[in-house]
């Protein structure tokens, strides 16, 4: 067996995938990617299905050396990457030869970070996904030393970039009412509307905290609010008037009274916001709702038609010998 070998590896990497729906009755929540949007682009730089597994880097990579030649791709929150010394751009895919060492450091903006192998890692495969659910003790962190098994490569190019969604700065997040939104006053849901929030940095994949500029938010006879189903992207308001945003390994019941749920495909922009970014919210109907959702899967479908060549000096490519030059001037001569 051979892959991705460990060599160091940061504090809060795990393998994701789209995760486990189905299983909320059972008491297990979807888990998955908490950026779903990074793991289709990473699928359509390297060629292959959304749905294989990769490598998700809470703020920080690691080290690794290649047993073998690989495909990569790097998406979600930019970090420092390199291959061999020399820097590895970010939302795109690289060759990555037998013996040759990765390097992926802190992310330069946003939270998470994924590495794309061409073939997925192939973890064991748990209830129907490759996941790792350390609320639900499926899996564990990567750690130092570990050999990432590579499943079967359909190959395809490399050199390749995305020009990723920006989802790091921030801005309006659209919601839809629950019903529990009743629960707070219009005038309170106005003042939610028109408030600027900061994330705290203190969220993991569970959930996330967002510190509002002025004071909380009070539910009416919020105490008395019986605990059922949650779902990801729903936001509970926390005994200090906090909004907390629950995410893929969030629990499934909860009774904390939750002021409205928040759209899937705006979750991305919201999880990889820094700290200073401004983020509003907005209320939409359900019907915008959904043709939103829409719009965001024809947005996915269209990725592999925005496939561009990563266009590179010689002198910066270590990888040059695995690229097919000499076609590329057939190629040329042909047209000319």
């Amino acid at each position: 067996m051979s892959g991705l070998r460990v060599v160091s590896i940061g504090p809060s990497v795990t393998v994701q995938d789209q995760g486990r729906p189905g299983f909320v009755a059972s008491g297990l929540s979807r888990g998955g990617a908490v950026d779903l949007l990074a793991l289709s682009e990473g699928a359509a730089l390297l060629g292959q299905c959304a749905d294989l597994a990769t490598l998700e880097m809470a703020g920080f990579g690691g080290v690794f050396k290649a047993e073998r030649d690989l495909r990569i791709a790097l998406t979600g929150a930019a970090m420092q990457a390199s291959l061999d010394g020399a820097p590895l751009r970010w939302n795109a895919s690289h060759a990555v030869p037998m013996g040759a060492e990765l390097r992926i450091g802190a992310a330069s903006s946003g939270g998470y970070g994924y590495l794309h192998l061409g073939g997925g890692v192939d973890a064991p495969m748990v209830m129907g996904a490759r996941s790792t659910d350390l609320n639900s003790q499926i899996g564990r962190r990567v750690a130092d030393g570990d050999l990432l098994p590579v499943g079967p490569d359909v190959g395809g190019p490399v050199g390749c970039v995305l020009d990723g969604a920006s989802r790091d700065d921030g801005g309006t997040i659209r919601m839809v009412r629950s019903f529990q939104t009743p629960l707070f006053a219009k005038d309170e849901l106005a003042r939610f509307e028109a408030t600027v929030f900061h994330r705290d940095m203190r969220g993991n994949r569970m959930g996330v905290r967002l510190k509002p500029q002025g004071a909380g938010f009070q539910a009416e006879g919020g105490l008395t609010v019986l605990s059922e189903i949650i779902m990801i992207g729903d936001v509970q308001m926390t005994g200090d008037g906090a909004p907390f945003v629950l995410l893929p390994e969030a629990q499934t019941t909860g009774g904390y009274p939750r002021i409205g749920t928040i759209l899937p495909c705006d979750l991305p922009k919201l999880v990889q916001a820094p700290p200073d970014a401004d983020l509003r919210f907005t209320f939409i109907t359900l019907e915008e709702a959904l043709d939103a959702e829409r719009a965001f899967k024809a947005q996915l479908a269209d990725l592999p038609r925005q496939i561009a060549p990563l266009i590179r000096a010689p002198g910066d490519v270590p990888d040059l010998l695995t690229y097919q030059l000499i076609s590329g001037v057939a190629r040329g001569d042909e047209e000319h």
